[in-house]
C-alpha cells in the first residue's frame, strides 16, 4: 500500500513539473512560484533516491526545460544547455562541494560565485568573429532561432573585437537576456498608458520581447545581455578556467557575470551567498540566487554531469518572499489520471512586483493539515513566479462562519463517486468515461511532446468533445470535416487547414504515438526506448512485462504498467482504430537489435570534442549500456577523452579496457562489435 502511494505521488509530481516547465519555458506564462517548483522537484528527487526503481529517463529530474516555442525555426545546440541543481542552505552547499571534490579526484577545488540573474537564457554563435545566429535554451537540446531579434539588442556585439589578440573560428557565448528594474517599470507604464496589458515581471518581459515576430518591436524594448560562459570553441584555444573564460568574454566587449569572484574555500563561498542575498533588493536587476561553479574546466569534465545538469555547478536559491491574502474559494481540477486536485483562488495580491491569484493545495490531507478554509487570511510566498504557495493560516483573522473544507466525494466533472485508497494522498475519479479525464487525455495526445497536431488546441479539442465529435483520440483522425466547416468561428479554410494538420500527424515517429497514448509512467524518453526496442505497436502490445523490463532504463513498475495497458481490450481496440485510420504504428525496422551494448557498464572521463558528456551517455544508454561514475572491477569499458584523470589511471590499474573518443565513435556506429572494441583496447594496453 505504501509503495502504491509512492508511485502515485511520483506520477503526480512528474505531471505537475512537466506542465510547469511547459508554462515557464515555452509559454512564458508561469503558474507556480520558484519556491513551489523547487519544493516539488526536491520531493521528487528524494522519492526517486529512496526508491531508485522508480527513477526513469523521462523524469523531470533528468530533463532540462521544455520544447521550443511554435512559430520560430528550431536550432539544435551542438552542446546541450543544461540547467542547474539547487541548494537552499549552507549544509546542502557543503554536501554539494564535498561530492564535487570526491568526483574530481583532486585534493582541493577552487570556485567562482556569480549572481543568478532572472532572465531568459540564450546562446550566441559567432563565426570568424561575426554574429551568425542565436537561440533560446528551449529544452536544452533544441531552441528557438531568434537571431533577427537578437541583432537588435545593443548590448550584443555583432562583431567581436580583437583585444585579446585572437578570435576563434567559432565560439558560442551563453548568457542571460534581462531587463533592469527601472527599465521594466517604464516599459509597463507605457504599455498600460496605451491600453495594453502589462508584463508580470522583468523575466517575462524579456522573454516576450525577444519572441516578437517583428524585430522592430524587440528593438524598442530595453533589453540587456550578460554573458556567463562559453558553450564551445572551434579553431581556437579554450580557456583553462571559468574565470579566464569570463575575462575572455569581457575582452570581446561582453558584460560578463558582474560581481563574479573566485574562492578557494567553500566557507567563503557561503559568505558570498549571504552577501548577495542581503544586496538583492539594492541591485538594478532581479536576481533569485547565486551560481557556484568549479573554476577549473578540466576538473569540471572530471566531475561530470547527470542527465539534466552538471555536477560541477549549482545554484543557491534565496528564500521566498512572503505576503498575506485571503482565500476566496477552493475548487477542484480533475487530472488526466482522474486525480482530484484542490486549487485555492486567492484575493489578488502583489508579491515582489507580481500579482498572484491562485495556489495549488496538492491534496486533501495538505488542506486539512494546514486547516485552510474559504475566507481565511493566509501567508503566501513566492520567489519570482505567478502562483504562490500557502505557508500557513492566520487563525486570529479567521471569519466566525468559516467552515472546515471537505474534499467532495463525487467527481465535479461527471458526478460519479471518487475513490481514495487507504494510505494514498490523492482521491481519484474511477469513471473511464469522465469528460474531464477524456479532455485531459486528448490534450496530452495533441500536445507538442506527443502527436503535435498544429491548430488543434485545447479549447478547440474541448469544443469537439462537448459536441460529441471526439470521444477518444482515434476520433481525431475520422472527424466530419464538412460538419466542422459549418461550425461558428471556423469555416471552410480553417477546417481544411486543420484537416491537413491532422493528416500530417498520421506520420509522426512511433515514440510520439506511444507517448501520446498516455500510458502511466511513460514519458518521452521511455517512449523513445520502447520505440527503439520494439519498432511497432504490434510488437509492443504483444511483449511481456519481462521483455519490456529488460530494456536498460526501464524498471519493473514501468514495464508492468505498459504491459497492463496493452492487455486492456479498450486500449487494444483504440490502437486498431488508429491503425485503421492510417496512423503510422511502426517505424519500418526491426527493433530487436536496438540494445547491442546490453550488459555493458561504461565510465566516461575527460573532455570529448565531437559530443558532450551527456550526449555520449545518452547514446550509450540508447544502445543498452549502463553508465556509472566510478571505476571498479565490474566496469566493462572506460572512455577516456582529453585530459583524462584518475579514472583512466584506475582503469589501467584494474586492467579495465580503455578507449579514446575515436573508439567510442566506432562503438556507437556499429562498425565494430563490442567484443572487437574490447579486444583492441586490451591489445593496446598490453602494447
Amino acid at each position: 500500500m505504501v509503495q502504491s502511494f509512492v508511485q502515485r505521488r511520483v506520477a503526480d509530481l512528474r505531471a505537475s513539473i512537466d506542465r510547469w516547465n511547459h508554462e515557464y519555458y515555452v509559454l512564458d506564462q508561469p503558474t507556480v512560484t520558484d519556491a513551489e517548483y523547487d519544493a516539488a522537484m526536491r520531493e521528487l528527487r528524494e522519492l526517486e533516491s529512496a526508491h531508485p526503481e522508480l527513477l526513469t529517463p523521462e523524469s523531470p529530474t533528468q530533463r532540462v526545460g521544455a520544447a521550443a516555442t511554435t512559430g520560430f525555426a528550431e536550432i539544435v545546440h551542438p552542446r546541450p544547455m543544461l540547467s542547474l541543481s539547487n541548494v537552499f542552505s549552507r549544509e546542502e552547499l557543503l554536501a554539494w562541494a564535498q561530492r564535487a571534490l570526491r568526483l574530481s579526484g583532486a585534493n582541493r577545488l577552487a570556485f567562482v560565485t556569480e549572481p543568478k540573474i532572472d532572465g531568459l537564457a540564450v546562446a550566441l554563435t559567432y563565426v570568424d568573429g561575426i554574429f551568425h545566429h542565436g537561440a533560446t535554451r528551449g529544452d536544452g537540446t533544441t531552441g528557438d532561432d531568434i537571431s533577427a531579434n537578437l541583432r537588435t539588442v545593443r548590448a550584443i556585439p555583432l562583431q567581436l573585437r580583437n583585444q585579446n589578440g585572437h578570435i576563434p573560428g567559432v565560439i558560442e557565448v551563453r548568457g542571460e537576456l534581462y531587463m533592469r528594474k527601472d527599465d521594466f517599470a517604464r516599459l509597463n507604464d507605457g504599455i498600460t498608458a496605451a491600453g495594453g496589458k502589462a508584463f508580470m515581471n522583468p523575466r517575462n518581459a524579456a522573454a516576450g520581447s525577444v519572441r516578437q515576430k517583428d524585430p522592430s518591436i524587440t528593438a524598442g524594448r530595453p533589453l540587456r545581455f550578460i554573458s556567463y560562459g562559453i558553450g564551445y570553441i572551434e579553431r581556437g584555444q579554450t580557456p583553462p578556467t571559468h574565470a579566464a573564460a569570463l575575462e575572455l568574454l569581457r575582452g570581446y566587449d561582453f558584460e560578463a557575470s558582474p560581481g563574479a569572484e573566485c574562492w578557494d574555500d567553500i566557507d567563503r563561498v557561503w559568505e558570498a551567498c549571504e552577501i548577495w542575498q542581503a544586496r538583492r533588493h539594492d541591485l538594478p536587476y532581479e536576481i533569485d540566487g547565486v551560481v557556484i561553479k568549479v573554476d577549473d574546466l578540466r576538473q569540471q569534465e572530471e566531475i561530470g554531469y547527470v542527465a539534466r545538469e552538471p555536477r560541477w555547478a549549482t545554484a543557491y536559491k534565496f528564500p521566498a518572499i512572503q505576503q498575506t491574502t485571503v482565500v476566496e474559494n477552493i475548487v477542484i481540477n480533475v487530472g488526466r489520471t482522474g486525480s482530484l486536485n484542490p486549487l485555492a483562488h486567492l484575493r489578488p495580491v502583489n508579491i515582489g512586483g507580481v500579482t498572484v491569484g491562485r495556489a495549488t493545495l496538492h491534496n486533501e490531507d495538505e488542506v486539512a493539515r494546514k486547516d485552510i478554509r474559504i475566507g481565511d487570511t493566509v501567508v503566501v510566498q513566492r520567489a519570482g513566479d505567478v502562483i504562490p504557495q500557502i505557508v500557513k493560516v492566520i487563525e486570529e483573522r479567521r471569519p466566525a462562519d468559516a467552515q472546515p473544507w471537505r474534499m467532495p466525494e463525487h467527481c465535479p466533472s461527471c458526478g460519479q463517486p471518487a475513490f481514495r485508497e487507504l494510505g494514498e494522498a490523492m482521491r481519484y475519479c474511477t469513471n473511464a468515461t469522465c469528460p474531464a479525464q477524456r479532455k485531459e487525455r486528448i490534450h496530452h495526445f495533441i500536445s507538442r511532446g506527443a502527436m503535435d497536431i498544429a491548430g488543434l488546441g485545447e479549447k478547440l479539442a474541448d469544443r469537439f468533445v462537448d459536441l460529441g465529435l471526439i470521444r477518444d483520440v482515434a476520433d481525431i483522425y475520422t472527424l466530419d470535416w464538412e460538419a466542422i466547416a459549418e461550425l461558428d468561428g471556423l469555416g471552410t479554410t480553417s477546417a481544411a487547414n486543420l484537416r491537413k494538420a491532422v493528416e500530417a500527424a498520421k506520420d509522426r515517429p512511433l515514440w510520439r504515438l506511444i507517448h501520446g497514448l498516455g500510458i502511466r509512467h511513460v514519458g518521452e524518453r521511455t517512449a523513445r526506448l520502447l520505440a527503439d526496442r520494439f519498432a511497432s505497436l504490434d510488437a509492443l502490445m504483444n511483449a511481456s512485462s519481462d521483455e519490456i523490463g529488460a530494456i536498460s532504463g526501464i524498471g519493473p513498475i514501468i514495464a508492468k504498467a505498459t504491459a497492463e495497458f496493452f492487455q486492456e481490450p479498450p486500449n487494444r481496440d483504440l490502437v486498431q482504430r488508429l491503425q485503421a485510420a492510417g496512423v503510422k504504428t511502426a517505424d519500418g525496422r526491426d527493433g530487436a537489435s536496438g540494445a547491442w551494448l546490453h550488459g555493458c557498464t561504461v565510465v566516461l572521463t575527460g573532455r570529448l570534442d565531437t559530443m558532450t558528456r551527456p550526449e555520449a551517455e545518452e547514446r550509450l544508454r540508447q544502445a543498452g549500456a549502463n553508465i556509472t561514475s566510478s571505476v571498479s572491477k565490474k566496469t566493462s569499458l572506460v572512455v577516456a577523452g582529453e585530459d583524462a584523470g584518475s579514472k583512466a589511471a584506475k582503469a589501467r590499474e584494474l586492467k579495465v579496457p580503455v578507449v579514446d573518443e575515436r573508439g567510442l565513435i566506432t562503438l556507437l556506429s556499429g562498425e565494430m562489435a563490442l567484443a572487437e572494441v574490447l579486444a583492441a583496447a586490451s591489445e593496446q594496453r598490453e602494447a
